[in-house]
Parts: structure tokens; sequence; C-alpha cells
């Protein structure tokens, strides 16, 4: 692997995408206003204790009325492509129905502020956001869902699908599904296997939904989804160690990636999955599977996987992380970077004729802002280390063709609320002030030649 000193923008080629991420629910605001209807996160952050300082994302960064000078900013920056989420609440109150034509508008006239500015929109069509009134009938857990999702799907395709090409159905199915209803650690906050695994098939079907509406609506359409990836370690290679890690990364990462590439469910390496069967029906292996244009792979760190000794089921793992051989993030997740060239090679080994994206990549660190400056020199590391392994998996042959960084500023960082910031971009929660951190300059130099600093 070249180090990344030898590396320029020119190392990724001419069509590699650089583009920021951010989501609707982190950063609009607005969350009453126009015609929208709560989402599962407003109701979430409105019960105490939910959330790690207490906040809300009532006004966030206000980035549904400041989208224009945001935007502005991203092309300052040097980013070729800005990636964001629609609020289906915004465009659907009802969940189905009714459609709310202030909230379309808006994300039109985001889409033509992106394309105004030479700046190519990659639109998330779910990013976790989903309407209050359809988890009162059960959200995820309700095979109904499968049609919801499609009609919602639908309504956006037909206002933005003469203007966006790039479209991502899911943002990490793991991370909300296992957060919301399973540990009940995210919205909706419900906790149960079942409950997550129904919810996991439902979210499968809607991957095949998603596409086929985009494919029916746009014209050269490129569409795909996100996945994260955590691949597993353990500290031992032995056959309690080794069984552990399979039946985590199973759990993690399989379940996700496999029934969407024709492969079902890994339910013969797991106990904890072969129950997602009692929820398929007939014809439902072939309905899940998706020839995806792209995959977009979302890497932050792998899992010291460990066997745990538990009465009648002996070596079920339970992961932990260790913090004893990296550098660790603000949130405690050990930085790894070859992790991320791991995780291209996993879904690059798929089936299918799939090109990959990293359609996330960031990290947290105790940022201050001084004298009108933040010096986030590990931010700056991270990426430099990040990148480089995105060039040696090109250099392998891998297609890796685009790269968004997580993200274009400090945002509500859900569960963690305000405590973690991810930004290129120092914002003041308070002012609303934006300050590009040193890491945004840094990527600012390396993408257009301009605004370096020592």
């Amino acid at each position: 692997m070249a180090p990344m000193s030898e590396l320029t923008r020119d190392t990724f080629g001419a069509d590699f995408t650089w583009g920021v991420a951010h989501a609707s629910y982190q950063v609009e605001g607005a969350w009453a206003a126009d015609g929208k209807s709560r989402s599962i996160w407003d109701t979430f952050t409105h019960r105490k204790g939910k959330i790690r300082d207490g906040s809300n994302a009532d006004v966030a960064c206000d980035y549904y009325h400041r989208y224009r000078a945001d935007t502005d900013l991203v092309a300052e920056l040097g980013f070729n492509a800005q990636r964001f989420s629609v609020s289906w609440p915004r465009i659907l109150p009802d969940g189905v129905g009714r459609v709310n034509q202030a909230g379309l508008d808006f994300y039109s006239r985001l889409v033509d502020a992106n394309l105004e500015r030479g700046i190519e929109p990659w639109v998330t069509l779910y990013h976790w956001d989903l309407p209050q009134v359809l988890e009162d009938r059960g959200g995820w857990v309700n095979r109904d869902i499968v049609g919801w999702f499609g009609e919602y799907v639908a309504r956006v395709v037909e206002v933005l699908g003469d203007r966006v090409t790039n479209w991502m159905v899911f943002n990490e199915p793991c991370s909300f599904i296992h957060g919301g209803y399973l540990s009940g650690y995210h919205a909706p906050g419900r906790r149960g296997l079942l409950k997550a695994l129904a919810a996991t098939h439902h979210v499968n079907l809607c991957q095949s939904v998603g596409a086929e509406t985009i494919r029916a609506g746009v014209a050269n359409a490129n569409v795909g989804t996100t996945q994260i990836i955590t691949p597993m370690r353990t500290e031992a290679d032995t056959p309690a160690h080794r069984r552990a890690a399979a039946v985590i990364d199973a759990f993690t990462n399989r379940i996700f990636l496999e029934p969407n590439a024709g492969l079902g469910y890994p339910v013969d390496v797991s106990p904890f999955i072969r129950p997602v069967e009692r929820y398929m029906k007939n014809g439902d292996e072939q309905a899940m599977e998706v020839d995806w244009d792209f995959i977009g792979v979302q890497y932050y760190c792998r899992l010291l996987v460990k066997p745990v000794p538990i009465p009648g089921l002996w070596g079920v793992p339970w992961p932990s992380r260790d913090h004893r051989q990296f550098d660790v993030s603000g949130m405690g997740q050990e930085i790894q970077a070859d992790g991320l060239y791991e995780s291209l090679q996993r879904v690059n080994d798929l089936p299918g004729n799939h090109r990959l994206v990293v359609t996330e990549n960031g990290v947290t660190v105790p940022d201050r802002l001084v004298d009108g400056r933040v010096r986030d020199i590990r931010r700056v590391a991270f990426y430099q280390d990040h990148l480089a392994e995105v060039a040696r998996a090109r250099a392998d042959g891998m297609p890796v063709d685009g790269y968004f960084c997580w993200s274009l500023m400090d945002n509500f960082e859900w569960a963690e609320g305000y405590t973690a910031r991810f930004g290129l971009t120092y914002v003041d929660f308070d002012t609303q002030e934006r300050t590009v951190k040193d890491s945004g300059r840094w990527f600012q130099q390396f993408l257009t030649g301009k605004g370096a600093r020592s």
C-alpha cells in the first residue's frame, strides 16, 4: 500500500466520486414545519432518558432553512457529490395516501441547489425516520410495510426522478433494526429477537421493492443500497473462537448482505437467525433478490469477539471492543483503517456485477474551537489512512468508484445527541455558525489544491 503522502486525487481517477453525507433527521430541524408529521425519532427523543445529553433534533443544524449556504460549502471544499436522505413523514404525513407538497418541494429545491453548483445529488430513501403513524401500526415488524414503503418510494421518484440518477434504498439496516427493534437503544425503542428478525425480513423485501420502483420511474438510474460492514476478529484461533466469530458475523453482516444476493439467510450458522423462517412466505427468497448497480460500504470499526459459555448454548459469542491495541474514537470504537479494505473485499466477493462505493466513513474525536479554528489532526490522519486503503482496494482490482465522508458538519448523533462530532465543519448549535475544521481544509487542498492550513 502506497503511503498517503504519495497519493493524489488523480490516483483515484477522473470519474471517482468525492462526496459528503448526512441524514434528514440529523441535520434538517424544522421537525413540525410545513406539514411534516412526527417521525419515530421525534417521539423517541422527547422521552426522558433516551438521549445521552437530553437533547433532540427539533432544530439540529437547521439545514431545512440553511441548505443553500451549506451546499455552497460543499462546493467550496471541492466535493462533487452530496448524499442526503428524504424524510418519509415530510412526504406522506399519514405514512401513506395524502401527499405533503411542501415536503416534496423542499427536496426538489435541494436537488436543484446541488445541480446549480455542479454537485451530484445522491438520495437515500430511508435513513431511519419512519413516520410515527406507521410505527403505531407495527412499523417494520408489520409485513404491510412492504406496500407502504413502495408507495413512499414511488411518490419521491415521481418528483425527483427527472433530475436524480443516484439512489440508495436504505441506510444501514443492521443499525436501525438492531438498535430500534432488538436492543431498544434507538428509535422506536422496541426490544426482542423476534421483532428484530421480522423487521429484518421486511426490510430485505423492501430493498427489492425500492430498487424496482426506482428503475420503473428513472431512466438510467444508478441504484444501490448501503450496508454497515463490521469485520470480526478474535484473540485466538480456536474452534470456539471461530464459531463465536461466525455466529456474530452471520447475525450482524450476512443476514443483511446475503438475502439480496440470492444466498438466503445463514440459518445453519447462527441459532439466533433460524426463527426468521416463520416470517417467510412462498416466493420470498426470490423476491428479496436485487441486481444492484452498486453497494454502499459503510465502515467504522471491527469487533473483537469472544466465546462466552451460556448454559445450554456453550460457545455463543459476546462482542466486545479491545482498546489495548488500537487508537480509539470519541465513541470508544477502535480505529483500524485496514478494516475498510477488508469490508470492501467482503462486499466485492458477493455474487453480482455491482460496483462499490464507500458511502460512509468518518470518526468522532474531541473537537475544540479555539480562536476560530479546530485543529483536528486525528481526523485528518483518519481520512488519510482510510483513503490509502481505498486506493489499495482499487489497485487490487476492486471496482470502488466513490467515497463519501461522514459528515459534512457536526449534527445530531442519534442516542449520543450532540456529544459526538463527526463533521468536517464545526457547528455551534446555539448560534448555528459553521467553522470549517482543519480536516475540511485538508480535503479542500487534496481535492482542489487550495485551502491548506499549517
